[in-house]
């Protein structure tokens, strides 16, 4: 008798949801457009330097995470599918996590759904304990509503 494989990734993933009080359109532009996520992308006290964003599958992302303490985080990602404001998946490079993000318009609001899953559920204990993955999620989308407050 054979048993079916369950897919179950509850051990080894992040998920976030939010309304943001924005259109949908402008939460596009500020995830696709690297001059707007530079300005938000990351927790709190950091910054970025975009060198490549190519939004499109098989597009790379790269950037430089700059740390309040002074340490530069180098990432990488490939986006692997992107459905114009509906949705943006990534694969991200050391640590592997695939990110998909997607966009439901409610009017003049948009509900944001963020879904992080690690390799293993070793890597993604690792993750979290080492950078505090969970509360960097939270702080990126709480800048994210400041800037976009900031557009307005």
């Amino acid at each position: 008798m054979n048993e079916m494989e369950t897919n179950d990734t509850k051990d080894r993933e992040l998920l976030l949801t939010r309304v943001l009080n924005a259109p949908v359109t402008l939460i596009w532009e500020v995830f696709t457009n690297a001059e707007h996520i530079a300005n938000w992308w990351g927790p709190n006290g950091f910054t970025n330097t975009i060198t490549v964003m190519d939004v499109r599958p098989g597009g790379e992302w790269q950037l430089v995470m700059h740390g309040p303490d002074g340490t530069d985080y180098k990432n990488r990602s490939v986006f692997k599918e992107v459905v114009l404001r509906k949705k943006i998946v990534f694969e991200h490079v050391a640590p592997n996590f695939t990110a998909t993000i997607s966009f439901e318009e409610q009017g003049e609001k948009t509900l944001l759904k963020w879904h992080m899953v690690f390799e293993s559920r070793e890597q993604f204990i690792a993750v979290v304990k080492a950078h505090h993955a969970d509360e960097g999620l939270k702080q990126n989308v709480d800048k994210l509503e400041v800037y976009l407050d900031g557009l307005k």
